[in-house]
Formats: structure tokens, sequence, C-alpha cells
């Protein structure tokens, strides 16, 4: 029996949830989750659901979204549905097209309610962590490591209001592929969306465009020759990292690495994925530089490897100022 098998069955030591959860957020830094070379795991589903603090949902109620029929967005939705990791076949047949669009139609449909509940002065239905959980621990302070496209939901006019954006279907794939029922894969999306990443779902997603910039303050200060080479050659973030902002890096294959690198941000907080994708460019740094035409390399990023990404991000952080990384942490709130 793994330590993470251990901790999740006997739960925290002495019963102290906040050691617990450091525990947890270790033991996966530093052991990773153990999983096949396809990246399944009979307990990732299980710790990404402890760390977003996304307690268990009752069935009915995801069936009774699905039960709701097409929702506003779901031409949207069936336009996105089949290019969800189109080219990885180990996908494809885990996850079903069907599947895809019943877990996106339910979150269009919950976010709709929620939004004609607040615009219409109802009490709005609780998002699905009102339904119990642990207190919410996915984002810790720098300190512990050293221990395009506008939102779809009926009558689109509150710049605040949440709802489907293209490119979600991408950030719903992962929690399809590891779970085991639909319901886990819509419990940890939705609470994703609701809670860690807002901004990138809401109005013109400005948490996205905020994200952005943050990827070029980032580059400026942990490597300003790269950055100005880039600037030099008119590649701002916006260029090229949409999408890997966005998808949390969900975009750029192997999948068995993207679900690793989500080890890792749901352990010490989406957020990182700003320096995450700066640890990219610094991976191809001598390639960037030697290139007169960086954006042809820029076009998609290399393979991810996630463990030598969370090295780099892990160095990074201690070069990023106080007010930066705040502002990182905020981003897509």
């Amino acid at each position: 029996m793994t330590n993470l098998d251990m901790l999740l069955v006997r739960g925290p030591p002495n019963g102290n949830l906040e050691d617990g959860m450091n525990d947890l957020r270790y033991t996966i830094l530093t052991q990773g989750v153990p999983a096949n070379r396809d990246g399944m795991s009979d307990i990732r589903m299980y710790i990404w659901l402890i760390l977003l603090n996304a307690p268990p949902l009752r069935t009915d109620i995801y069936l009774d979204l699905v039960r709701q029929g097409a929702s506003p967005a779901y031409d949207k939705i069936q336009n996105d549905t089949f290019r969800t990791f189109q080219g990885n076949p180990q996908f494809r047949q885990r996850v079903t097209q069907n599947s895809i669009t019943r877990v996106l139609n339910a979150i269009a449909w919950r976010l709709n309610d929620a939004h004609e509940a607040r615009v219409n002065g109802w009490q709005s239905p609780p998002t699905l962590s009102e339904f119990g959980g642990s207190p919410n621990t996915s984002i810790l302070s720098r300190g512990s490591f050293t221990a395009g496209a506008r939102t779809d939901i009926s009558s689109a006019t509150d710049a605040e209001q949440i709802g489907y954006v293209q490119g979600m279907n991408v950030l719903a794939g992962p929690f399809l592929y590891v779970s085991k029922t639909e319901a886990e894969a819509f419990t940890a999306f939705e609470k994703l969306i609701t809670t860690e990443c807002p901004g990138y779902v809401r109005g013109s997603m400005e948490g996205v465009h905020r994200g952005l910039s943050l990827v070029d303050k980032v580059l400026n200060v942990v490597d300003a020759r790269l950055y100005a080479h880039l600037m030099n050659h008119n590649m701002e973030a916006k260029i090229y990292g949409f999408a890997s902002v966005l998808t949390l890096c969900a975009c750029t294959p192997p999948l068995p690495e993207v679900l690793q690198l989500w080890d890792f941000l749901f352990a010490y907080g989406p957020h990182l994925n700003i320096i995450c994708i700066v640890a990219q460019l610094l991976l191809i740094r001598d390639q960037l530089l030697e290139s007169q035409s960086p954006n042809s390399i820029l076009r998609s990023l290399p393979n991810l490897n996630a463990s030598r990404i969370v090295q780099i991000t892990m160095s990074l952080t201690a070069k990023i100022p106080d007010d930066m990384y705040e502002e990182i942490i905020n981003h897509a709130k």
C-alpha cells in the first residue's frame, strides 16, 4: 500500500485535517500519483476531489440536469465535443462523445439556472460545495514549496455571469478520463470552474487575458533576454498561450503528462499554471533564442514533460515579486 493509499484509507494523522492535507500535497509532489502508462489510476479522481474540496454529489442531482435536455449552449457544445482529445485513442476508447456532451450540457444548465436565479432575484441554486465538505485548501502560499470567445448562456448580457465557453470541453476531458462516473467528473469540473477559475468562463474571459499578461510579466522577470527576443518578434503570450491558460495546459499532449501536471496544480493551486507555461518556454529557451521565427516554434508547444515543468516552476516562484505573485493567485477569480 502506497503512502497515498494509506492517507486515503486512514484519513489525516490524529484527525488533523491541515496536517493531512499537507502530507497529501507533499506526497504528490515527491512521489506522484501511481498510475499506468496511460495515466489510469484507481485513486487519482478521489485525490482530485479532495484537493478541489468537492464533496460527493447525489447522482440524482446530476441526472436531473441531464433530463432537462438541450441547454442554450447545446449547439456550441456539439461543435466542440468531437474535437476533445481527438488524436488520443485511449481517451476515445474510455470517454464517449455522448458522455462529454451530457457533462457539458449539465454544466451549462447548472450555470444557466444559477444566473437566471440571480437575475430574477430568486435564491441562487446552491453550488455543489454547499452539500458539505472540508475547508478549501486547494491554494497554498508560495512558502509551502519550501516544506477570444464570450460565455454562452441564454440572455448573455451580464459581464459577471459564468457560462459555457469554447474550449471548456478540453477542461472537462481529463475529469471524464480519470473518473468512474459522469457524476464524479461533473462534480470536480463544476468545482474547478466556479471556485478556482471562474474568470476563465465569465464575460469576455477576462481571467484568461489577465493570465496571458502575467505569462509575459513572469517571463520578463525570470528571463529578460528570452522575453525581449519574443517581444522583438511580436510574440506576446496572447499569440501562443491562450489555450494553455484556458485549459490548464490540457491542450498539449500527451494526456498522461497532463494528468500528472494537474496532480501538482490541484495540490498547490491551479494559478501556478501561469508559471508552468513559462517553464515550458524555458525548456526550449535555446531553440527560441536561436530562431528568427519563434512563432513557427510556438505554433504548438512541445509535448509536456510534467516532472521537468514542475521542477522549473518550483524554482521560479522564489524569483517572482510578492505583488506579482498575488496577481497570479487571484487572476482567475
